[in-house]
């Protein structure tokens, strides 16, 4: 879940969007190269959003690349890595754990550690990875990658069995698509120390239990259960959540880099600074036992408010490695805009084109926001509006994906139409989602409401005429007098998302549909746009960059689609959806039937996909090209 534009000109009516300022050759001063130490790289890939979250086990609200790739990784390493120099693979080399083997009818999972050890020179072993699962066991709707039907971790997992320090074997109640749970579930394992094996930050390591607890007597109402429990909620609270109480939350941020517990990791760097808002620094750990060790002193992750001030900063030579915001790209992509093909990248802008390389990254993401299937938002007519498909077709027809990426993203971008990524190119997605089904129509869009029962009135709010479910009537549950007029909150940190919106909004204004926008935090966004089975007021939430399919590698839909799911933000589900993701995931069928319904039906409004453009130093090695699942790896960078 992770976006400028300096001069869009718009015509008044609707999109019609024309003339972005010519790209003309300009004399301009070139940056600076600076006084370089080669003991430090400052790093800038947030865009102006703060990591907030530290323990690895956590909520929809934080699960975010800031949190994840670009902080935790660095200091507790996953179970298995992906992902690497454009690939999106399994990375061997830098896994904790070799290989899995799976057995009995693919039921069975052997897990063997390799030879790593934790920075209080304690060994990673087994336990540890035990501890994660019986945390995740105590309350498996706490992490956002768990989803209800009993094919997810650790639900599916009948026993846990450790045979050695390094070896343990999962016995699962259903026999999987190996792909699959190797890919998508035991990419969510992150073995947790000793240390944190505790219910107070007095106790001493271990004291608590939960990492030796057997795993079949964590449930409910057992002595483990409140042991784990316990862990659990103090290890949140140490990290800014409190799980018994979300709405307080704890002032741990200040602490993060003082706190006993988050020293102890078995990554390649340590914690040396943080602040809140940004910056935080990172040193080598010299106790990492793995490959790539860092070859320099610092690792700084730096914040700044404004795509501006990161882009100022690389002209003054003080960040090494930064986006360059679509309001700078002053040449256009030399190939863009279609389905599955990467754009070309342009001339560098000329002021950083000295010192700075051009570097286009090809994430493994689909780009979308959510419609909320149960709000209780436009006096309680939001959701069953939204759950009418030719609504949901009127609103993707007014999305003029290729214009965005013309005028908006310089060409560097690539449409979306469903929820398998385009780039980089792969196996999985579909011939039939290398097509638009829902191309950009504003009669298209009024010829469905119409003919479903709606008063059109282009520019002002459409009302449903007619009630019902019959053929032209405006659907199940939506009311006579019901209007088309909702509200959108945005990420307004990024200008990028901010110009799309507002063009979407003109847009949509063209067949009656209004959309009142609001900008807020990337942060404020995500959080707000949590599950809510009950019904919540929210209408649509968009944070401006759909999911990056990681640490949910193989794009099945288990975390986003599934019903029930922590991170399926709007509260999709159908039967077929159900059905069509169980298939994929407990045997071995393709992906392609269940990419094809839900391209059709609609899930989420899709947006086309930005293709972030970074400026590398060209004094720096080892950074490029970038790897598609946003899991940076800064000990593999050095100065030449």
């Amino acid at each position: 879940m992770r976006q400028h534009l300096k001069a869009l000109r718009r015509l008044a009516c609707g999109l019609a969007v024309v003339g972005l300022t010519s790209f003309t050759a300009v004399t301009v001063a070139p940056a600076t190269s600076g006084a370089t130490t080669k003991t430090v790289i400052s790093f800038e890939g947030t865009n102006g959003v703060a990591a907030n979250y530290i323990f690895p086990f956590m909520t929809v609200s934080r699960f975010s690349v800031q949190n994840i790739d670009y902080f935790e990784y660095y200091l507790y390493r996953p179970l298995y890595m992906y992902g690497g120099h454009a690939s999106t693979e399994l990375n061997t080399r830098l896994s904790l754990a070799k290989y899995p083997v799976f057995s009995k009818g693919d039921k069975s999972v052997k897990i063997t550690l390799k030879a790593y050890r934790w920075s209080d020179t304690e060994k990673v072993t087994a336990s540890d990875v035990l501890f994660w699962m019986n945390i995740w066991h105590q309350k498996p709707t706490g992490y956002a990658g768990w989803f209800p039907g009993g094919l997810s971790l650790p639900t599916d997992v009948k026993t846990i069995r450790i045979t050695s320090p390094t070896t343990l074997t999962m016995t699962l109640s259903t026999p999987v698509n190996q792909r699959w749970f190797l890919y998508n579930e035991l990419s969510e394992i992150t073995p947790m120390p000793i240390a944190w094996t505790r219910a107070s930050l007095s106790a001493a390591p271990g004291s608590a239990g939960c990492a030796k607890a057997p795993f079949t007597t964590t449930g409910k109402g057992g002595e483990n259960y409140a042991k784990c429990k316990a862990v659990y909620a103090f290890l949140s609270q140490q990290s800014g959540y409190n799980p018994t109480n979300p709405k307080t939350v704890p002032n741990a941020l200040p602490g993060y880099a003082t706190n006993k517990l988050w020293a102890v990791v078995d990554g390649p760097w340590k914690l040396e600074s943080f602040a809140p808002t940004g910056p935080y620094t990172m040193v080598p750990n010299p106790k990492y036992s793995g490959p790539n060790k860092p070859k320099y002193k610092e690792y700084v992750d730096k914040v700044y408010t404004t795509s501006s001030a990161a882009y100022n900063a690389m002209v003054s030579g003080t960040l090494d490695i930064g986006q360059l915001p679509p309001t700078e790209i002053t040449a256009p992509a030399k190939k863009s805009g279609k389905p599955g093909v990467a754009p070309e990248v342009g001339p560098n802008n000329p002021r950083l084109a000295a010192d700075y390389t051009l570097v286009p990254e090809f994430p493994w993401e689909v780009n979308f926001f959510p419609y909320n299937f149960k709000s209780t938002g436009d006096t309680g007519q939001a959701a069953p509006i939204f759950a009418q498909l030719y609504f949901r077709q009127a609103m993707q027809r007014l999305v003029n994906q290729t214009l965005y990426i013309k005028t908006i993203t310089h060409g560097y971008g690539v449409p979306d139409y469903g929820p398998v990524p385009d780039l980089p190119k792969n196996g999985f997605m579909s011939r039939t989602e290398l097509k638009n089904p829902y191309p950009y129509s504003p009669s298209a869009a009024r010829a469905l409401l119409k003919a479903h029962g709606w008063r059109v009135v282009p520019g002002g709010v459409d009302t449903c005429q007619k009630p019902g479910t019959g053929p032209g009537k405006c659907g199940k549950g939506v009311k006579k007098g019901a209007k088309l007029n909702f509200t959108l909150q945005y990420n307004s940190q990024t200008k990028s998302i901010g110009h799309t919106v507002v063009a979407e909004k003109d847009s949509w204004g063209q067949a009656g549909i209004r959309i009142n926008i609001s900008g807020a935090t990337f942060n404020t966004v995500i959080g707000n746009a949590s599950p809510c089975p009950k019904g919540c007021k929210w209408e649509f939430e968009n944070w401006g960059a759909g999911w990056i399919f990681v640490p949910d590698i193989y794009p099945a839909g288990t975390e986003i689609l599934a019903a029930g799911a922590g991170s399926n933000f709007g509260s999709w589900s159908t039967k077929t959806s159900t059905a069509l993701i169980e298939k994929t995931i407990t045997g071995t069928t393709t992906l392609i039937k269940y990419e094809n319904y839900e391209e059709k039906n609609l899930p989420y409004i899709f947006q086309p996909l930005r293709v972030p453009v970074w400026e590398v130093h060209k004094g720096l090695k080892g950074v490029a090209p970038l790897n598609p699942l946003y899991s940076a790896t800064p000990a593999t960078y050095h100065w030449s």
